[in-house]
């Protein structure tokens, strides 16, 4: 996710992430996400507090696709609003929200697919592969 820096005026770029479907969508045009603790440098935060503009790159290496995204981001404290906490996390992982991210979405556009390179998870590699293990398994066992 990129934000605008008050200082200087240039983009700030700060991986944000989690597990599929981490990004929720709330409605046609909103976004959220939740934000744990991290480094505690708060620089997103700080950038939305003076600028609301964001930026996404959502990447998919294995199907070598991509998602800019733009919208106008706002920072909610946690505690303030548990009905979107509810939304965007299961029981276990509530208590550790510490902010929700939403992304007012003005535009996106997907990329061309030319140069990415097409990587894998574990679980996607392990899912690709296990056809082949299944026929090592059989042609194993007739000898």
């Amino acid at each position: 996710m990129a934000t605008i820096t008050a200082e200087t005026g240039w983009p700030y770029i700060q991986h944000r992430g989690g597990p599929v479907g981490f990004l929720h969508v709330l409605d046609p045009h909103t976004l959220a996400f939740a934000d744990y603790r991290g480094n505690r440098q708060m620089l997103s935060t700080g950038n939305l507090a003076t600028n609301d503009r964001v930026a996404l790159f959502i990447m998919d290496y294995p199907e070598r696709t991509r998602l800019k995204i733009l919208g106008h981001g706002t920072v909610r404290d946690a505690r303030e609003h548990p009905e979107l906490v509810e939304k965007l996390a299961g029981l276990k992982e509530r208590r550790l929200i510490e902010r929700v991210f939403t992304i007012n979405v003005v535009g996106f556009d997907w990329n061309c697919p030319a140069y990415i390179t097409p990587r894998y998870n574990l679980a996607e590699i392990e899912s690709i592969i296990a056809p082949l293990k299944q026929r090592i398994a059989e042609l194993e066992s007739k000898s």
